[in-house]
C-alpha cells in the first residue's frame, strides 16, 4: 500500500452515496392545460377577456382604418387621416355608450329593449321616406344626418332584436309559456320578420343574414324543438333563395365563390379576386404596415368590407391569426357568460350578441377568404363605420356588464381596495386580509353556478 508523505499509510475513502433517482419530466403540455383551466376557470376571466379583447380588436382596427383608406381619402381629395378621425370619433361615443351599458343593471336594460325596438323601427321605416333615405351601393338603407355623417338604422336593429328578443322570451320563461310553440314564435318571429322585411325594401342582405342568425340563435337559447327549429329554418332558407334568385347582383357574387381570375365569364368578380391578392402577397408577416399595394385602388372598400384583406397583406398570416384569435376569445367569453348565469334574461341577451358579432365575424372573413359570397357586411370592432360600431359597443357594455354581475365576479370586486390598503378609523394603515376572499366568493355563490 503506498505511504503519504508523511509515511503514514493514507486514511480509507468513504463510499459515495448512491446517487438519487431524477424526477421524472413532467408532462408540459397537460401542466400548461391545468394552469391555462385553472386560469380560465376564475371569476373575473370572462369579465377581462371581453373587456380586453374587445379593446384590442378596437385599437388595431383604428390602426388599420388609418392605414386602408388613405390612398381613398386621398382620391376624393380629402385629407389622408379624414375616415381615421371620423372612426376615432366614433370609437370615443363608443366608449361612452360601452361604459354607460356596463354599468347600468340588468333592470334597466330590460326597461330598454321597447324603446330601442320602437325606435329601430321608426328609423328603419324612415328610410324608405323619398328625400330622407339615402342609397349607397345600390342599397337605400342610410339617412343624411348633415355634413359627411350618415346613419344605417338596420345596425340598431341588430341590438333592438336582441334586447327585446331576450326580454321576451325571459318573460314567457317565467310564466312557463315556452313549452308550448305558439308562445315560442309569436310574437317573436312576427318582429323579426317586420325587421327583415324593412331591411329587405332597401336591399341589404347581409344584415337580413345576420338579424335571421340572431332570431335562430335566440330559438336555440329558448329551447325549441328540433322539428321547430328545422321548420323555421327551412322557410328562411326558401325566402333567402328566393331574394337571391331575384338580384343578379346577388346571383353574380354567388357565382364568384372560388375564382382566381377578375373576369370569369359573364362574372366580374373584381374584388372577391383582389382580396385573395391582398392574402396572398402578405407571406407570414406581411409587408409593413401602411405598405399594402392592392389598398392603391385595386381593391374596393378597402376599409370597410375588406378591411381583413389588407390586414393579411400588411401584417401577414401573423396579424390575421391574432384578429382571429381576438375573436374566438371573445366569443367564447360570451359562451361562458350565457352558460354560468341563473337569469334567463341574461342568458338570452348574452347568447344573442354573441351569435350577433360571430356570426358577422363569420360571414365578413369568409367572403375576403373566398369561402363565403361577399355580403357587404364589416367587420365588428373592426372596420370603418359609426353606424356599426355604435351598437356593437353597446352591446360589448351588455356582456361586460352580465359578465360583473355573476355571483363570485361579484364577490372578487367587492375584495378589490386600492394598493396600498384603506384608511380606517384609527388612521392607522391596514391592508384587508386576502385570504377571506375565497370564502366570501363561496359564500355569495348560488346554488345552479357552474
Amino acid at each position: 500500500m503506498p505511504s503519504s508523505r508523511t509515511g503514514r499509510p493514507p486514511a480509507p475513502r468513504a463510499p459515495r452515496p448512491p446517487a438519487a433517482p431524477r424526477p421524472a419530466r413532467r408532462n408540459t403540455v397537460r401542466t400548461l392545460h391545468t394552469r391555462v383551466r385553472r386560469a380560465w376557470d376564475r371569476p373575473l376571466t370572462a369579465y377581462y377577456v371581453i373587456l380586453g379583447g374587445s379593446a384590442l380588436i378596437t385599437v388595431l382596427g383604428l390602426v388599420m382604418v388609418y392605414s386602408a383608406s388613405q390612398i381613398t381619402a386621398l382620391q376624393m381629395s380629402l385629407p389622408g387621416s379624414y375616415f381615421f378621425r371620423k372612426q376615432l370619433l366614433a370609437a370615443g361615443i363608443g366608449v361612452v355608450l360601452l361604459l354607460a351599458a356596463a354599468r347600468m343593471p340588468v333592470k334597466l336594460h330590460r326597461a330598454l329593449a321597447y324603446p330601442i325596438l320602437a325606435g329601430a323601427v321608426f328609423l328603419m321605416a324612415l328610410v324608405q321616406v323619398p328625400g330622407i333615405g339615402v342609397e349607397v351601393n345600390g342599397n337605400q338603407n342610410w339617412i343624411e344626418l348633415g355634413g359627411s355623417f350618415q346613419i344605417q338604422p338596420s345596425e340598431f336593429g341588430k341590438l333592438a332584436l336582441v334586447l327585446w328578443g331576450a326580454d321576451l322570451l325571459a318573460r314567457k320563461q317565467h310564466k312557463r309559456l315556452l313549452a308550448q310553440w305558439k308562445h315560442m314564435l309569436v310574437p317573436l318571429v312576427p318582429a323579426a320578420l317586420m325587421l327583415l322585411g324593412l331591411i329587405m325594401l332597401g336591399g341589404d342582405m347581409g344584415t337580413a343574414i345576420i338579424l335571421t342568425a340572431i332570431l335562430f340563435g335566440l330559438l336555440w337559447l329558448a329551447g325549441a324543438p328540433t322539428r321547430l327549429f328545422a321548420g323555421v329554418l327551412a322557410v328562411a332558407a326558401l325566402i333567402g333563395a328566393f331574394f337571391i334568385r331575384s338580384s343578379p347582383n346577388r346571383m353574380a357574387r354567388l357565382a364568384c365563390l372560388g375564382a382566381t381570375e377578375p373576369q370569369e365569364g359573364p362574372v366580374d368578380c373584381w374584388q372577391a379576386v383582389h382580396g385573395i391578392y391582398a392574402l396572398a402577397s402578405g407571406g407570414i408577416f406581411g409587408s409593413g404596415l401602411g405598405a399594402s399595394v392592392e389598398k392603391w385602388g385595386q381593391l374596393p372598400e378597402a376599409h370597410t368590407d375588406f378591411i381583413f384583406a389588407v390586414t393579411g397583406e400588411e401584417l401577414g398570416l401573423a396579424g390575421t391569426l391574432s384578429v382571429l384569435a381576438l375573436f374566438a376569445a371573445l366569443g367564447y367569453a360570451g359562451i361562458r357568460v350565457a352558460g354560468r348565469t341563473e337569469d334567463p334574461f341574461v342568458r338570452y341577451a348574452a347568447g344573442g350578441v354573441t351569435t350577433w358579432i360571430m356570426a358577422q365575424a363569420v360571414i365578413n372573413i369568409g367572403a375576403v377568404l373566398g369561402l363565403l359570397p361577399i355580403a357587404g357586411v364589416p367587420l365588428p370592432l373592426f372596420s370603418y363605420g359609426g353606424s356599426a360600431l355604435l351598437p356593437t359597443m353597446f352591446a360589448i357594455g351588455l356582456l361586460i356588464a352580465f359578465a360583473r354581475d355573476e355571483p363570485a365576479a361579484r364577490a372578487a370586486l367587492a375584495m378589490r381596495q386600492p394598493r396600498f390598503g384603506r384608511k380606517r378609523a384609527g388612521g392607522s394603515q391596514r391592508p384587508r386580509r386576502w385570504n377571506t376572499m375565497r370564502r366570501r366568493a363561496t359564500a355569495a355563490r348560488s346554488s345552479g353556478e357552474r
